[in-house]
């Protein structure tokens, strides 16, 4: 569900792009961005917001908050802008469930924002000589496929050429099929490395979720604890993050956003001109992050964790520009057989599971009808978090959705950078 730079296809990397609607995160959906048709959204405008919106900056996001509400076709709209940690804007637009308001506190699956949380970690390890980036996999799971010539880095930058489990049929159909299965960390590896490599270790660049699976289980080795424990440990208590949660089931803390979704359009063979929009606030995100990696959060945590990744306050300079500088710049091309492959560019590059968008750090995930991404302007120190969920008139006529979060953060970007807006 990860999409390359702006070369690649703009849809999630599945193997069958046009139904299949994931936890993501994406250079080319937060680029390659196609809005989507307005209609007569019926869903309400009225702000629950924690921020007096006075200032000329609160009334600009609020002004782009309500105009993307009927824009999208949203049915809830929840948005953070902190400087320098201070809030400059909190607030949520319509609803969670009907007749109840979205709230700025509510919790929500973060996704690919969690991957981010496992380079931090590995970079810490790494800044402790626990682990080295040139370390090859082998010498933490040698039965593994081409763990002779697969480094730790490749896994962190996803230049592995491990196959994407998510485009194998078992997890493709399986996750439609059946929305509520567990799966586990150890059969999402196997699925993806029993596939054949994408290309040889090290000569191409395309995301894989298989990397991050592996990569977890690798971190718990090194660790000697659950993944669960070293997140608490090493990223949500060092992090100050309050409000982020982690659970292995499909399980979200009160209060929840609730979600909905036509996504299961095709696989269920509901016709396009029949009505299809089913809760899927509970669909199960085992396959989506290996276990202990699986959160739910709220904006606030969210605004909060992308500034310490944008700062490298966990970590030493050199470990944090291996995170976060564009050292994939030039690097990757398209190549046959390979949806996903891509070449990095200087204003559009993938670092360590984080989004390089000019001067702008992030990262954006999609599942089961809710968006939420981020994005950090260190010159600025200008944070920026926004989750959505969708109306039915928000999927296409296959259940298809598109990604407006990554819409209203290129408009925040434009009104409150406009040296250095999101690079189009």
């Amino acid at each position: 569900m990860l999409i390359g730079p702006k070369a690649a296809p703009r849809r999630p990397a599945y193997a069958r792009q046009h139904r299949r609607q994931a936890l993501t995160v994406a250079l080319a959906v937060v680029l390659g961005l196609t809005a989507a048709a307005c209609s007569g959204a019926t869903t309400s405008n009225d702000a629950a917001s924690s921020t007096t919106v006075s200032g000329p900056e609160q009334q600009q996001v609020e002004a782009i908050a309500r105009d993307a509400m009927t824009k999208y076709n949203l049915k809830s709209l929840i948005v953070r802008v902190t400087t320098d940690g201070q809030d400059t804007y909190t607030g949520a637009l319509g609803e969670s469930m009907t007749g109840v308001p979205a709230t700025p506190d509510m919790q929500v699956r973060n996704g690919f924002v969690a991957y981010t949380y496992l380079t931090t970690m590995l970079l810490q390890f790494v800044d402790q000589k626990k682990i080295s980036l040139d370390d090859r996999l082998s010498k933490y799971l040698p039965d593994l496929p081409q763990a002779d010539a697969v480094t730790i880095e490749m896994l962190a930058n996803s230049t592995s050429g491990y196959a994407d489990y998510v485009y194998q049929p078992a997890v493709t159909d399986g996750t439609y099929l059946d929305p509520f299965r567990q799966w586990t960390t150890g059969e999402l590896i196997t699925i993806g490395t029993s596939a054949p490599p994408t290309f040889p270790p090290g000569t191409n660049w395309a995301y894989s979720h298989t990397n991050y699976a592996i990569l977890g289980t690798v971190l718990a080795k090194v660790g000697g604890k659950p993944l669960s424990e070293l997140m608490s440990e090493y990223i949500v208590g060092p992090m100050g993050l309050k409000h982020t949660h982690g659970s292995d089931t499909p399980q979200i803390p009160e209060p929840v956003l609730h979600t909905f979704s036509s996504e299961r359009r095709e696989t269920l063979g509901v016709p396009p001109d029949k009505p299809f929009y089913e809760e899927s606030t509970f669909w199960n995100p085992s396959w989506t992050a290996p276990e202990g990696a699986l959160q739910t959060t709220d904006v606030t945590d969210l605004t909060t964790s992308i500034q310490a990744v944008g700062e490298g306050t966990l970590l030493s300079p050199e470990s944090h520009r291996a995170q976060v500088d564009p050292n994939l710049a030039g690097f990757g091309h398209p190549a046959q057989g390979c949806a996903a492959c891509a070449q990095n560019t200087a204003e559009h590059s993938f670092g360590m599971a984080v989004l390089l968008q000019g001067p702008w750090i992030g990262g954006n995930k999609l599942y089961a009808g809710s968006g939420a991404i981020v994005g950090y302007l260190p010159p600025k120190k200008l944070a920026i978090a926004v989750v959505t969920s969708y109306q039915p008139a928000g999927f296409d006529d296959q259940g298809n959705v598109k990604d407006a979060g990554a819409a209203v953060l290129a408009s925040l970007s434009k009104a409150l950078a406009p040296d250095s807006p999101l690079p189009g």
